[in-house]
């Protein structure tokens, strides 16, 4: 592999943790009960992760070109296959380091309400006592949080549906563009230009439904109609969902690159 797949792969696999841990600052609103400090550094996490993914697109560029070149594209197919792993792998450790960062941001949250500046808690974190205070946070997941899978009767099945659906569109969507072009070179800038609108509808899906949802949650937790291992069991269903929308990328890599090449002929 080049060294622009793997910085890809790299910086694939740090954007989906911290995808995925971003959801447990929502445990964190209700442990500590600052919910709009919490939510605000929610949405820096999730704009940092939702936007990242764009870096795809320019470091594979040389690669892409290389590929139309060599007339190969089951290539080019065979890198995207292992980035879309390497989703899933970080997707699966940032739902197992979740108890961890919850007691870390937790922390975080106390941290900016005293300093009230994101440049300042950043400092504060990589300073010694911020590291002390983070190796005092490692904790190990419970299996009780995972036997809580078993009761999906009890949870909005709508809600765990779009959000798988709006993470593997999120996860494969420039990878999708990226391949649609390779398959058809001619096309290859209206295909690359497509994956705004796949990001867009995605994004439009998690802002709309997700994280309403889980907002409206917190308020009812907040009001004592739910209790909070019924809001933790919902978090680890949607996190769940994360996993599965990667796997699902997988299978939506090829179909969906011929749609954007089909699309792309029509526009």
């Amino acid at each position: 592999m080049s060294i622009q797949v793997i910085i890809v792969l790299i910086l694939t696999f740090i954007i989906y943790i911290i995808s995925t841990l971003a959801y447990s600052v929502r445990t964190v609103a209700i442990k500590t009960g600052r919910i709009a400090i919490s939510f605000a550094v929610f949405n820096i996490f999730a704009l940092i992760s939702r936007t990242a993914n764009t870096i795809q697109a320019p470091l594979m560029a040389k690669t892409i070109e290389n590929t139309i070149e060599t007339g190969h594209p089951e290539d080019l197919l065979f890198i995207f296959r292992w980035i879309l792993f390497s989703t899933t792998l970080a997707t699966i450790i940032g739902a197992l380091l979740m108890p961890t960062f919850i007691k870390v941001f937790s922390k975080a949250v106390d941290c900016f309400s005293i300093h009230r500046s994101i440049p300042k808690l950043l400092l504060h974190g990589f300073s010694k006592s911020g590291i002390e205070q983070f190796k005092s946070s490692v904790t190990k997941p419970k299996r009780e949080n995972l036997a809580q899978l078993k009761n999906i009767k009890m949870m909005p099945k709508k809600i765990i549906l779009l959000n798988i659906i709006a993470f593997s569109i999120s996860t494969v969507g420039i990878l999708a563009s990226l391949y649609a072009g390779c398959l058809n070179p001619s096309l290859r800038t209206t295909c690359s230009s497509l994956s705004a609108v796949i990001n867009g509808i995605a994004t439009i899906l998690m802002f709309v439904f997700i994280d309403p949802f889980i907002s409206m949650l917190t308020d009812d937790v907040i009001k004592g109609e739910c209790t909070e291992d019924q809001f933790n069991r919902c978090i680890i269903f949607i996190v769940g969902g994360l996993i599965v929308g990667t796997i699902l990328a997988q299978f939506l890599l090829v179909p969906g690159a011929k749609l954007i090449s089909y699309i792309a002929k029509l526009i």
